[in-house]
């Protein structure tokens, strides 16, 4: 991408605190859908617009506009039928080898058309007559509110799975899920006191850490992490000087766009003093683990609970 690591933090900052805004279950249509998907026959599933779509048979090829659902796809055992990703999917591999038909923002409806594809998963991305000339070209659209928590991406999971002809995978998905983040759950509420722990999402001079209500705070309340600005809302941005005074015991980071994030942390001026500096306790985390909300939540939650709590895993 012709765009520098600079430009590329703020877009995705701004796209993520866009995206995750809207994650909101529609327990009507969840009603609505269950059981009326069988892949030999004709069935119909309601997206998150309230809109009715319905299918002849399981789509056999797809274009997915957001990360986290064609990680869904593929999990869900569809990644043979993705024909169309964005250009920001990466995981797994071969979603990278996909042809690109948006920038997560930008749709390219030329392209996508071309494909012919049986389905598109959407999401809502404030425009809404930009997949308009898809409908028109009568390809069924299926729209996803992203995903703010947890519960979220279990509906997302069951809905694409409802789109795709594949009900029962996608409830053992969210099954595996659910026992994964039990297992680490088990493991850290043994614990007598929580970890004094600052995440970064956004290096300095742009210092920014997450608060309360996101989607990374209830990764780090399921792994049993204290986060030292859980008192504030939102993806906030932080002065070096409050980072000090509030003395973390363990830092983790997500700058993987930034070259050494652990050493440029663990040099800044005046932190040497910081208890996790001192202990050498900073860690640098897989970014789109700890932020796509999809499949990988359960891996989120080990990740950063292993990272903090290593003793507990050997």
């Amino acid at each position: 991408m012709k765009k520098t690591l600079q430009f590329s933090w703020i877009s995705m900052l701004l796209l993520t605190l866009f995206l995750s805004g809207c994650g909101v279950t529609d327990d009507s249509a969840s009603k609505d859908n269950k059981d009326t998907n069988k892949a030999d026959k004709a069935y119909t599933v309601i997206d998150d617009t309230g809109k009715k779509i319905k299918f002849d048979k399981a789509p056999e090829t797809v274009v997915s506009l957001q990360p986290s659902n064609t990680e869904i796809l593929f999990a869900l055992g569809q990644g043979k039928k993705v024909v169309g990703v964005t250009d920001f999917d990466d995981y797994p591999k071969e979603a990278k080898d996909i042809e690109h038909v948006s920038d997560s923002v930008n749709i390219n409806t030329e392209k996508i058309i071309a494909l012919k594809p049986d389905a598109i998963i959407a999401y809502t991305i404030g425009d809404e007559t930009a997949l308009k000339p898809l409908e028109d070209a009568g390809i069924p659209v299926f729209v996803i509110k992203s995903a703010a928590n947890f519960d979220d991406v279990y509906g997302d999971i069951g809905q694409i799975a409802k789109v795709m002809g594949v009900t029962d995978k996608g409830n053992k998905l969210v099954k595996d899920i659910k026992s994964q983040i039990t297992s680490v759950e088990e493991k850290v509420k043994t614990l007598d006191e929580k970890e004094q722990t600052y995440f970064e999402i956004s290096p300095a001079p742009e210092i920014y850490t997450t608060g309360a209500e996101t989607f990374q705070q209830e990764i780090l309340d399921t792994a049993g992490i204290k986060n030292i600005f859980d008192d504030q809302k939102g993806w906030v941005k932080v002065s070096e000087e409050e980072i000090v005074k509030r003395n973390p015991k363990a830092i983790i980071t997500t700058a993987t766009y930034t070259e050494d994030a652990v050493g440029e942390i663990k040099s800044r001026k005046g932190w040497e003093d910081i208890d996790a500096v001192k202990n050498d306790d900073v860690h640098l985390l897989d970014e789109n683990v700890m932020s796509r909300p999809g499949p990988r939540i359960g891996e989120a939650v080990e990740l950063a609970a292993k990272t903090v709590y290593p003793d507990l895993f050997k």
